[in-house]
């Protein structure tokens, strides 16, 4: 018996190719939505760091890393040349202000020392003969006076006597002008002789003062020469560490030459390299601290060298009020210096946001966590632990500020 067969729908025969159609069509509406919504970026909570903005003090500086070394770095140089004879102190030593460092010998200078020393000796000779013969001729002058002055008064006496026997008749009147001229002689030659016995006292102290002026001048001269032999003792001219020297026995050191090197480590200074970004901001007299086994020790910055090397420019800092003891040269910490203030201000941790957004934007969390969106903020000062937020936030938004560089351009964090 003949079964009939039933007659298959036309669309039967094409249902895979309408399936496969209708899949594309799906995927092709899905894809649309999708483009026309936010690009979403899943995340897991445990790689982010977040951060609650929070209003508190901000107090602006700059952490940079500190060099423990010298306040002052000396230049030891042989003022006079010499053969070094003896090293007394050697690299490291610690030395006090007129420590003997070396000792130099200069024969040719030790000749020209006592070359000097035998003029000096001539000289001094030749002006005690100048005094002995300036003695001898106002001894004489004086003698000479003495007897004009006995003689004057004789005349004077004599001329008296005269005058009374012309006056009563027993003298003649020619001998008594003649006796009268003679003491008249007598009074002038005694005055011109006590006028020349003033001149030569006057003389005499003039010439002294020569002798002695000049004399002074020689003596000076040899002492400035004999001093010179002071210098082959090269001393510690201030209270150190001898870093280097760099002679030794029988070499001979040319005048002016470096010999040495003297470090002054009574007090420690701090050397730091910050970033060209605050040569306008840091100058002396700024304060700074260093923390060093839980302890604080301020410094201030005494020193600004505004030349930019490598991006970064040099400071010296110096410790007002003690150091941490046992501070080395060479030791590393770390520095925080003060640029303003403690000021008032809505701040946020720093994290690693700001170098992929400028600080322009930040995906700030909906108040469940489950997801962020960016947000425009606008960032104003920082110190190396926080960003202070002019505007974009309020107190107790929530901000993701690190793992940017996996976000890509997602617009929409979902945090799983």
């Amino acid at each position: 018996m003949d079964i009939p067969l039933k007659k298959k729908h036309p669309a039967a025969r094409h249902k895979y190719a309408i399936i496969g159609s209708a899949l594309l069509v799906a995927v092709v509406v899905y894809a649309l939505i999708s483009a026309s919504g936010p690009r979403r970026s899943r995340q897991d909570a445990s790689r982010l760091l977040v951060s609650e903005a929070a209003r508190g003090k901000f107090m602006e500086y700059i952490d940079v890393e500190g060099v423990a070394q010298p306040r002052m770095t000396i230049k030891l140089n042989a003022i006079e040349g010499g053969v070094v004879e003896r090293v007394v102190a050697g690299d490291g030593a610690a030395l006090n202000a007129g420590d003997t460092i070396l000792v130099l010998r200069n024969p040719a200078l030790e000749q020209e020392v006592e070359e000097n020393r035998d003029a000096l000796v001539r000289r001094e000779i030749d002006h005690q003969e100048k005094r002995v013969q300036m003695a001898r001729k106002s001894s004489e002058l004086k003698r000479l006076a003495l007897e004009t002055l006995y003689k004057l008064e004789r005349s004077r006496k004599q001329h008296a006597l005269d005058s009374e026997e012309f006056r009563i008749g027993i003298q003649s009147k020619a001998r008594f002008l003649v006796a009268a001229d003679e003491h008249a002689f007598n009074r002038e030659s005694a005055l011109l002789l006590l006028d020349e016995l003033k001149l030569d006292s006057l003389l005499n102290s003039m010439q002294v003062d020569l002798l002695e002026a000049d004399l002074a001048r020689e003596r000076g001269h040899f002492e400035r020469v004999r001093a010179r032999l002071d210098n082959l003792v090269i001393v510690a001219p201030v209270a150190g560490q001898l870093s280097f020297l760099g002679v030794i026995p029988g070499e001979r050191a040319g005048e002016g030459s470096n010999v040495g090197e003297l470090k002054v480590i009574d007090r420690i200074k701090i050397g730091a390299r910050v970033s060209e970004y605050y040569i306008d901001r840091v100058s002396t007299g700024l304060p700074a601290s260093i923390s060093y086994q839980g302890e604080i020790f301020p410094l201030t910055v005494t020193r600004v060298n505004p030349e930019v090397k490598e991006r970064l420019f040099d400071v010296d800092l110096l410790f007002t009020a003690g150091q941490p003891e046992n501070t080395r040269v060479g030791k590393n910490f770390r520095v925080l210096i003060e640029l303003g203030q403690p000021e008032e201000a809505l701040v946020i941790d720093r994290g690693s946001f700001y170098h992929s957004t400028g600080g322009r934007w930040i995906f700030k969390l909906d108040p469940d966590g489950r997801r962020a969106a960016r947000a425009p903020i606008t960032i104003g000062r920082q110190n190396p632990k926080q960003y202070e937020v002019l505007d974009g936030l309020q107190p107790g938004d929530r901000v993701i500020v690190s793992g940017y560089d996996a976000f890509g351009d997602a617009e929409e964090i979902i945090i799983e």
